[in-house]
């Protein structure tokens, strides 16, 4: 019995997984690139860009990331309060200092679609500035519910024989058929005998 895909995307969205991400030492771009991933469900074999396929994601030690080059000093944030002469610039380093978690939800967001799906992927994100956090439960649990489902999808399954490769049928023939059979003729001997 197959499963079609319609049933794998609703069931992909009523039950979502957790990933627990540790940042410490981790490149701030990079690692942003593959919490997007997660976050929209790039990662899955049925996503779709117009549904929400994606997991959720847990990212402890948010403030020990890392950072090439100078751009603690060099890369700036800039936000607008609307107000004439209300523009704020605040350097990476100072952001860190302020909100360790912002830096990474601002790259996320930049790395999401621009819509309403991309705000309920976002809305997926849970940051944490420790190695500690309050959701050990889902995190279990969603570990626990893959390892069932993928073992009761393994019993579901019908093995198939493999397939042989069409090369093999166009092999070459064995040496068996290539010299001739001594009882294929009486009156010659094999070709071991005469050399002898």
């Amino acid at each position: 019995m197959t499963t079609s895909t319609k049933t794998a995307r609703k069931q992909a969205m009523a039950n979502p997984a957790w990933h627990v991400v540790d940042a410490e030492g981790k490149t701030l771009g990079r690692l942003c690139t593959a919490i997007a991933t997660l976050l929209q469900g790039k990662h899955k074999p049925i996503y779709v860009p117009n549904l929400l396929v994606g997991d959720y994601v847990v990212v402890v030690n948010a403030d020990k990331i890392r950072v090439t080059g100078n751009k603690l000093q060099q890369k700036v944030y800039y936000r607008h309060s609307g107000y004439p002469g209300g523009l704020k610039e605040e350097t990476l380093e100072r952001l860190l200092q302020r909100a360790p978690t912002r830096a990474i939800k601002h790259a996320v967001k930049g790395m999401l679609p621009k819509n309403t799906i991309g705000r309920r992927a976002l809305a997926r994100l849970k940051l944490y500035v420790g190695a500690e956090h309050p959701h050990e439960a889902q995190v279990t649990f969603s570990n626990a519910s893959q390892s069932t489902e993928a073992a009761s999808a393994g019993e579901k399954q019908r093995v198939r024989p493999k397939a042989e490769a069409p090369f093999e049928a166009t092999a070459a023939p064995n040496e068996a058929q290539t010299q001739p059979d001594a009882s294929d003729d009486p009156g010659t001997e094999p070709a071991s005998a005469v050399s002898k």
